[in-house]
């Protein structure tokens, strides 16, 4: 808010005389008017003499036609005799720019001949009005060069020209200059123009320094030095300052439709329409009307903005005020309305056309057909208005009435109408009732098929759409390459290959040239299936006529033959592709570099990945996950690290993956201290662990028989709002009994259940095993009572099996637990992992 106070402040220091010692008074300039003009001459030619009308009329008709040297001594001695009023009427009366400029620098060049400012005007409107940058620049330095002397109004119009052509610094130091030098002294007409110019460069700093000098001097400001500062602020989005402005206007009575316009217009043009629409409700406060062309590009901003709801609401206004409405104003509302599926409003508009006797064009009566749900509504829209159309229009209101019939989900009907208007069996009857006029409109054309077969394929009926196409010649309508692709797209994504290629072969031998739409959907159904080699052997076609295959199919067919243990041939495949010119994605490297990992050819994923790097490809994080994990699993830690400094290297910065993949690496060799590392790590450079981050660790601890560490980890993860899963728990819990701490695996156990997380069967059974090692066989058959009695034996694989068999027989041995043990054996759930006989 300091800014506004300090703006509203400069606007008025006018009133304070003493700031700057003025170098004139009012009253020496009173006479001046201060209202700016547009770059037209601002004088009018001198009155000549007879003698001198002979030399005008030489040196017109000598510059306007070809230059010779038969012409040399005639110009050297009107160059004697040329004075700026001649030179003046000279320039006005040749009309060609250069031969203009030409003269303008042959007089300059003569001797004892000096420009005025009203030939350095006449010049430089000339130039501007062709924009002729270089030769306003030039022209700017020889009124410097020349020291000429100009009237303020002179200076104010050279200063227009040179802001109409974008020359703000050439206008701002040249006023400078002219200023120092005293050969003008500015008034508040020159400010005026200076202003302009400023304006249009958009320098809102400049501007406010030129408008404070101005007022410093004691110009009082008026309308035509507000309306510049105002534009500015509004071009450089300083609302805000634009109000203070346009309210120091409005208390001076400075305000019209012209001012209200510059600032409605800008709030529109970026956006702030809330703004712009609280103006124009204050429209009547201000005692101003705004004009018809105001208001149609405020609702043309408004519909831009998505603010239809403003737009009506000044539509609504505009007809109270008696505006005349324009159609192009009901076209922009409709159309916006019929994208938004306002329909209620959109036919409203409809209604209030027809009332006010503007008939609605093709573009206004499509939109709404576009949008309408009952098909009562297009006949309505359709009545009345098609006769006078011609074949053309009527084309293209049919058309959409097909298309609104697709994209409302009948199909069907629109199905029924195109057979119906081409004399086509559709195989059932068609509801006159329901369409008509809309059968007789016109008859169908291409455009009309692709808009019904594009639909049927959309619906799955190919069928259906398959007969329409051979429909066509029976009735003489031109085929289109869009009708090709979408049948050869539809047919390849339903696996029927040989249909496909059967239309692509019928496609080459017409006069329709297949795209790259219509190989990459032939080449997509290859990829789909997994044909390698259907793939390549169109890669190699599609080469030969220029196309490209996309990266989304195969990338498809790496993935797919990846998945399937085919990661080599995925891998040739792409050598392949390069051999034919081609130079595939890094994502497909990368599920082929994957596919190899996962099948235990790791070397061979390595060698991949260095080829694609010394081919100039730039992995991503994705790609060096892969080959830090493949590295990882294998146990080949260090070289993994290596791979994690050459992405860090590189400016890649690992991921949560990364960092994971190492930790479990570390973890699986053994030396969990340097896993610890990469969890500090972690955190440091701002990745957050997840639950397989800690996880991992505490499986690692465990194993590395540092139980109570990996307790007080699962206490941290907790602490830093990681939530520990099912996995978390099974790994603590396990990891607890290998390290001979049932009891606690146990309270962890019970932790599980409270949060119902169901362990695996296998859990149970560790834990039986560990307390019968830990001399706690009572434990250890409550378990057991526990795993037959909730219907876990079920679920045991097959590494649980024999260990829980060991358990059984070691309970039932145990004088405290053989009673149990015996009990539950003649229940019958244990009797298929042991015999009796074992038990003694």
């Amino acid at each position: 808010m300091a800014s506004f106070y300090r703006l509203k402040k400069l606007l008025n220091i006018y009133q304070c005389t003493h700031i700057l010692q003025r170098p004139f008074t009012k009253s020496n300039l009173s006479t001046l008017s201060s209202t700016p003009i547009s770059p037209k001459p601002i004088n009018t030619l001198p009155s000549i003499s007879q003698e001198n009308s002979r030399i005008i009329y030489r040196l017109v008709y000598i510059f306007t036609k070809n230059l010779d040297s038969s012409k040399t001594q005639e110009l050297d001695e009107l160059g004697s005799k040329i004075t700026t009023s001649i030179v003046e009427n000279v320039l006005g009366k040749i009309k060609n720019w250069r031969k203009a400029h030409l003269f303008f620098n042959w007089a300059k060049n003569q001797e004892g001949y000096f420009h005025n400012c009203h030939t350095f005007n006449i010049m430089a409107e000339c130039l501007s009005g062709v924009r002729q940058i270089a030769s306003m620049r030039s022209l700017v330095n020889d009124v410097v060069k020349f020291q000429c002397c100009f009237t303020p109004h002179g200076l104010g119009f050279f200063i227009r020209c040179l802001g109409s052509q974008g020359l703000v610094n050439e206008a701002n130091e040249l006023f400078d200059h002219m200023k120092r030098m005293g050969l003008c002294v500015p008034n508040s007409f020159t400010y005026n123009c200076l202003l302009d110019a400023i304006s249009k460069g958009g320098d809102v700093g400049l501007i406010e320094l030129r408008l404070k000098e101005m007022c410093s001097y004691g110009w009082e400001l008026d309308k035509y030095a507000y309306m510049p500062v105002l534009q500015c602020y509004c071009n450089a989005r300083k609302f805000e300052n634009a109000l203070v402005v346009f309210n120091e206007m409005h208390e001076k009575e400075l305000v019209d439709a012209h001012v209200l316009s510059i600032l409605l217009v800008s709030f529109s043009k970026w956006g702030k329409v809330d703004k712009a629409f609280e103006l124009v409700e204050r429209i009547g406060d201000l005692n101003i009307s705004l004009n018809e062309k105001t208001c149609f590009v405020l609702i043309h901003g408004f519909v831009r903005e998505g603010r239809t709801d403003k737009a009506l609401q000044l539509l609504d206004k505009m007809k109270k005020m008696g505006f005349v409405m324009d159609i192009s104003v009901y076209g922009v509302l409709i159309e916006e309305l019929s994208r938004n599926k306002e329909i209620e409003k959109a036919m409203q508009l409809y209604e209030d056309m027809n009332v006010s006797g503007i008939r609605p064009d093709i573009k206004i009566l499509s939109d709404l057909i576009s949008c309408v749900r009952d098909e009562r509504d297009m006949i309505r829209i359709l009545e009345g208005r098609y006769e006078n159309l011609d074949r053309k229009a009527r084309m293209l209101l049919y058309n959409s009435v097909l298309k609104r019939l697709i994209n409302n989900v009948s199909t069907d009907k629109a199905y029924q109408l195109l057979c119906a208007s081409a004399c086509l069996d559709s195989g059932s009857d068609f509801n006159e009732d329901n369409l008509f006029p809309v059968k007789e409109l016109a008859c169908p054309n291409t455009v009309s098929f692709e808009l019904v077969i594009d639909g049927l394929c959309r619906a799955d009926r190919l069928e259906l759409a398959l007969s329409l196409f051979r429909e066509m010649d029976h009735i003489g309508c031109k085929r289109s390459v869009l009708l090709y692709n979408n049948l050869i797209d539809s047919l390849s994504r339903s696996g029927r290959l040989n249909e496909c290629y059967e239309l692509f072969n019928e496609m080459k031998q017409s006069e329709f040239q297949p795209t790259h739409y219509t190989y990459n959907s032939i080449f997509g159904c290859l990829c789909r299936q997994g044909d390698d080699a259907g793939a390549l052997s169109m890669v190699k076609e599609m080469r030969v006529h220029g196309h490209q295959p996309w990266i989304k199919y195969y990338t498809l067919l790496m993935q797919k033959l990846c998945k399937d243990g085919q990661a080599v041939k995925a891998s040739n495949f792409l050598a392949d592709m390069v051999q034919e010119g081609y130079l595939p994605d890094v994502v497909s490297y990368s599920a082929v570099i994957n596919g190899l990992v996962k099948i235990k050819q790791l070397d061979e994923a390595l060698n991949l990945f260095r080829g694609i790097c010394a081919r100039g490809y730039c992995p991503d994080v994705v790609a060096y996950n892969i080959i830090i994990n493949g590295l990882c699993k294998d146990k080949r830690v260090l070289e993994a690290q290596d791979f994690l400094d050459e992405m860090i290297d590189k400016g890649l910065a690992p991921s949560v993956v990364t960092y994971n993949s190492l930790i479990d690496g570390w973890c699986k060799t053994g030396d969990v201290d340097r896993a610890i590392v990469y969890l500090t790590r972690m955190t440091e450079k701002e990745r957050e662990p997840n639950v397989i981050t800690y996880t991992t660790l505490i499986d690692g601890l465990c194993n590395s028989g540092k139980p109570d560490d990996a307790i007080r980890l699962l206490v941290k993860m907790e602490t830093n709002g990681c939530s520990p899963n099912r996995i978390t728990f099974m790994a603590l819990i396990s990891g607890l009994c290998k390290c001979g701490k049932p009891d606690d695996a146990l309270i962890y156990l019970h932790e599980m259940e409270r949060k119902d997380m169901k362990p695996d069967p296998s859990i149970y059974i560790v834990l039986i095993d560990a307390f019968i090692k830990n001399t706690n066989p009572n434990e250890a058959c409550d378990l057991l009572q526990k795993v037959v009695r909730d219907e876990f034996l079920q679920d045991l694989n097959s590494k649980s099996r024999p260990i829980l068999k060991e358990a059984i027989l070691s309970l039932s041995v145990d004088p405290r637990t053989s009673s149990n043990v015996k009990i539950l054996l003649e229940e019958g759930p244990l009797t298929a992992l042991c015999n009796f006989s074992e038990i003694g």
